[in-house]
């Protein structure tokens, strides 16, 4: 079973795909004005039984672009998930350099965390499941 997570934005859509072991098959940021044509592909290419959608501020568009896609989704809290996403991009991402010795607390990555609030998502409703 493969379930795509959306972490919705304005501008930038975070999505991720993971099976139902958590393993990540797709994570991307992508244009938000892009997301039903990723969403139609996506679904094709990896058989999509699920779309977590974040229940963030711009989610209600997202999930008109969802359900036309022909796509059903679940909504998931997305509560303090960018900080979350912020520590799991150091933990795959140690810093290095001089950065190394500055905690990570105190860094923004430098790439947007969009997908891997995406991830989060998936993770936290395969949780939710189990």
């Amino acid at each position: 079973m493969n379930v795509m997570g959306i972490d919705p934005g304005r501008d930038k859509c975070g999505v991720a795909i993971l099976n139902s072991d958590g393993e990540i098959k797709f994570q991307r940021v992508v244009v938000t004005d892009e997301l039903a044509d990723v969403l139609k592909n996506l679904a094709a290419q990896f058989d999509i039984q699920t779309v977590i959608l974040g229940d963030g501020t711009t989610h209600k568009s997202a999930a008109q672009k969802i359900s036309a896609a022909g796509l059903n989704f679940q909504l998931v809290d997305e509560k303090h998930t960018t900080e979350e996403a912020r520590r799991l991009y150091w933990k795959k991402n140690p810093p290095s350099g001089w950065r190394k010795f500055l905690p990570t607390s105190m860094q923004v990555p430098p790439e947007p965390v969009d997908a891997i609030v995406a991830e989060i998502l998936v993770k936290r409703f395969l949780e939710i499941r189990t």
